[in-house]
């Protein structure tokens, strides 16, 4: 027998150390990110197209029952006889260990199959609405283990997800795009209306007309937007690859909402704008549609008053930069005052004429532009 030399066995060793870390890093890694999951993020991995929901829509469509738990640290503890497969997963293999009875469990990465004909042994004190015994042992194991569960049902003709403290009904992807479009549809109504108002508001803050009323319609209308555009976001999830196009419309409506909102606040609100966002935010939804409320909450007043803008964001559609913008904004309270500045206000600030000359010429023409009803 040939005997390795002590050389090769010290790096023999160090070869299965270095192996055997990065087995536990990887470990760690699928740990963290598992706790760290969310039920959105769950429905992702659950998508159309995936493997694992291929498997579960032949299940369904088989008319067969399922109850398929993932694994996680204190399972082992709430399951009983079954039988070791430990095998790669394949949508295949799923749905024929489907055909048996108990539960079948995937491991953490969901790459292999586990174990089969499993009986789920979770405790009976924690409640559920569940009704039939899969569905109750899915929903007891998941709040008390907090992994993934889900159960298809051949008599309901459905499948729940399962995770944590959460539940969620998995549908066909063709109920989930009519309601997208649907919701999409209310969205492109909202944007119309944010259009106008927007507008609208561009030409006020340029005349010194706006008022706290204004402003909350053009925020109120922009937070509508933003939740509605979050149903889409959920949709999409469940869409996967088949809600690219819905993806794309919902870009189209949305784009550089986001920037807009914030210079809003910015503009109305200075150092209280996060604030100002986040109770946007927390609003009840009966609550934000009446524009009296969110003038009261944001304004703290109950009549509307005349407000004048700082003039960022407007400012921000010229050719100016940003460190030009900046100084203007630090020496002029508001926009109107910027909107009548002339050459002898600016030579303090600016002292190359060609540039004070190019300065105000820049802000006529935008005020010709908003005035015209132009887009900016």
């Amino acid at each position: 027998m040939n005997e390795q030399n002590p050389i090769q066995n010290i790096e023999q060793k160090t070869k299965e150390i270095s192996q055997n870390r990065s087995d536990l890093k990887k470990k760690k890694e699928i740990k963290e990110k598992f706790e760290n999951k969310k039920i959105l993020d769950v429905l992702k991995i659950l998508s159309p197209g995936t493997a694992i929901r291929t498997a579960l829509n032949d299940i369904l469509r088989t008319k067969m029952g399922a109850l398929i738990a993932v694994e996680k640290e204190g399972l082992l503890n709430v399951i009983e006889g079954g039988f070791k497969i430990n095998c790669k997963f394949t949508s295949q293999k799923l749905v024929e260990l489907a055909k048996m009875d108990g539960a079948i469990i995937l491991s953490e990465d969901l790459r292999k199959i586990l174990y089969a004909n499993i009986l789920l042994t979770p405790d009976t004190k924690i409640q559920t609405k569940e009704t039939g015994t899969r569905h109750k042992a899915a929903e007891r194991t998941a709040k008390q283990i907090g992994t993934i569960v889900i159960a298809v049902s051949e008599r309901k003709n459905k499948i729940m997800l399962y995770f944590k403290n959460e539940n969620h009904f998995l549908e066909e992807t063709s109920e989930i795009l009519r309601r997208a479009s649907e919701t999409l549809q209310i969205l492109e109504k909202q944007k119309d209306v944010f259009d106008d108002l927007f507008s609208h508001l561009n030409v006020l803050e340029i005349t010194n007309l706006t008022t706290m009323d204004d402003v909350c319609n053009v925020l109120q209308t922009l937070e509508i937007i933003r939740r509605i555009s979050e149903n889409v976001k959920k949709d999409l999830v469940e869409l996967g690859k088949g809600g690219i196009i819905v993806s794309m419309r919902l870009k189209e409506l949305t784009k550089g909402l986001n920037k807009e909102r914030e210079s809003i606040l910015k503009d109305y609100f200075n150092q209280k704008y996060s604030k100002i966002d986040e109770i946007l935010r927390s609003m009840n939804f009966d609550f934000l549609i009446e524009t009296s409320n969110v003038l009261r909450v944001l304004f703290g007043e109950l009549h509307d008053n005349s407000i004048s803008s700082k003039g960022t964001r407007i400012l921000n559609k010229t050719n100016l930069l940003p460190k030009d913008i900046k100084i203007l904004s630090k020496n002029f309270k508001t926009l109107d005052d910027i909107f009548n500045l002339d050459k002898e206000s600016l030579k303090p600030l600016f002292k190359n004429e060609g540039f004070i000359d190019s300065l105000l010429d820049e802000i006529k023409k935008l005020k010709e532009k908003i005035l015209m009803g132009k887009k900016i």
